[in-house]
């Protein structure tokens, strides 16, 4: 027996199925097209930063070359500043060698003349004679009460001898010669008393005297 069944059918339900089937389709096909648009943009980046990274590092090579040309000499420049040095300090010291001695002689003479005295720092001589006036020396010592007989310098080390009318006379050049800027270390050698030959009538005991000392120059 055959049965027709003449009641009326839905179409939507066979229609709905391709119409999910395309959209889901489209969605894939945008995710893959926005993933592509994506891996593009990240490459296209990617390709910038290096280029910029090979600009800077070309750049860098140019200053490195740069440089190497600069102390491609170094060796010879220092060894030519080296030779400029030495003549410097040669020509140094033999200008010292010349104006020393004249300096520290000039400065001793002087010490030596009526109513001058050492050159020393005002300021420090005023200290000095505010702590105890016998710090400094007296501006009016006899100069004529003294005399050298003998100066020899070595090394910058100097010894003087001469002839006093006592001991009080050497102690005053002693320290004279301390409060000097041209002398240091100064040291008192053992003297000893000699008969003044030269003078006539009442001989007169003198005090022979020896310093030993250092130049500043």
């Amino acid at each position: 027996m055959i049965r027709v069944n003449l009641l009326p059918q839905k179409r939507g339900a066979r229609g709905a199925a391709p119409a999910a089937s395309q959209r889901w389709l489209l969605a894939v096909l945008g995710v893959l097209v926005l993933e592509i648009v994506v891996l593009f943009a990240f490459h296209k980046k990617k390709l910038d930063d290096l280029q910029d990274q090979k600009n800077i590092n070309a750049q860098l090579d140019g200053k490195i070359q740069s440089i190497k040309t600069l102390v491609a000499n170094h060796e010879e420049i220092k060894k030519a500043l080296a030779v400029l040095r030495a003549r410097e300090d040669a020509i140094t010291k033999l200008q010292t060698a010349r104006s020393g001695p004249t300096a520290v002689l000039l400065e001793l003479a002087q010490i030596l003349t009526r109513d001058k005295g050492p050159t020393a720092d005002p300021e420090r001589l005023a200290q000095l004679k505010k702590d105890n006036p016998l710090n400094v020396y007296n501006p009016g010592w006899d100069t004529r009460r003294l005399w050298i007989t003998n100066y020899v310098e070595s090394d910058r080390v100097v010894k003087i001898e001469g002839l006093a009318r006592d001991g009080s006379d050497v102690s005053e050049l002693a320290q004279r010669l301390k409060l000097s800027t041209y002398f240091y270390d100064v040291a008192l050698l053992p003297g000893k008393k000699e008969p003044d030959t030269a003078s006539k009538g009442d001989k007169l005991d003198l005090v022979a005297f020896a310093l030993q000392l250092k130049v500043r120059y």
